[in-house]
């Protein structure tokens, strides 16, 4: 059973968690029975736990140390056994420092921590899941994808997706959408950030991404007056000396079969 902090009102999440009996608020006609009851020797995840309500927080450390609740407008003691995960984007020990987490909850919460680094850190992950969203979201919209443009999976490898696996999941379901033919390909999305580097990076998988999308146009054909220089307005060995800068393949953009889930 699973909760987002962040999606739940903090003058409705106390009654989500706990529950709450008959009267307890105006609106509250009939008992409600809350996710941590409901949740009884299963599992309970928490997620964004980083926006849970201060006021809330010391509730949910009851729960976890004496197993015990009581509903909202209640006084019975509840007792319950779940295991609880948590999940949050946000850092909790700088939040603990500013006092906007409690310590002692953290330190509870804190059993068994697993840290993952951001996507572009572990630029390995990305094949596999732009593989397993496009088959996904494939089946869903009944289109045929049957390979990925290897300049655009490279592409995708490349850029530094500063919102990590649901940026991607995202961008491909919109690649997914758009696409027109069996082979996934498209424009990386445009990145906003005020530091040089990003817009660095920017700038360069602007142009990257411009002309594989000129080159598509084109069947990878860089040179003639239908060719991918004509159109952008460059000299071929100018095009050609930029494609190798950014390690794209002159001539045919090859692709790269699906591969079905393991």
């Amino acid at each position: 059973m699973k909760v987002n902090c962040a999606a739940i009102p903090a003058g409705l999440l106390e009654s989500e968690l706990f529950g709450h009996e008959r009267g307890a608020y105006t609106g509250a006609i009939a008992r409600s029975i809350g996710r941590f009851e409901r949740a009884h020797k299963g599992t309970l995840f928490l997620d964004e736990i980083g926006d849970l309500p201060l006021e809330l927080q010391p509730k949910i450390l009851r729960v976890l140390q004496e197993r015990q609740l009581e509903r909202l407008g209640g006084a019975a003691t509840i007792h319950t056994d779940v295991r609880v995960i948590c999940a949050t984007h946000q850092n909790l020990i700088e939040m603990t420092d500013k006092r906007e987490f409690r310590a002692d909850l953290f330190y509870r919460l804190s059993v068994f921590p697993i840290e993952l680094p951001p996507l572009r850190h572990r630029p390995e992950d990305i094949r596999l899941l732009v593989h397993h969203f496009a088959m996904d979201y494939a089946a869903r919209m009944n289109k045929r994808i049957t390979a990925i443009s290897e300049e655009f999976m490279t592409a995708l490898v490349r850029h530094s997706w500063p919102g990590n696996v649901r940026e991607l999941q995202n961008f491909i379901e919109r690649s997914v959408i758009l696409s027109t033919g069996a082979v996934l390909g498209g424009s990386l999305p445009q990145v906003t950030g005020t530091s040089n580097l990003s817009a660095a990076v920017t700038l360069e998988e602007a142009e990257r991404s411009h002309i594989l999308q000129t080159l598509e146009q084109t069947d990878g054909m860089v040179g003639g007056r239908n060719g991918a220089a004509a159109r952008l307005g460059l000299p071929r060995t100018t095009l050609i000396a930029k494609m190798k800068r950014l390690g794209i393949n002159a001539g045919r953009s090859s692709v790269l079969p699906m591969r079905s889930a393991a």
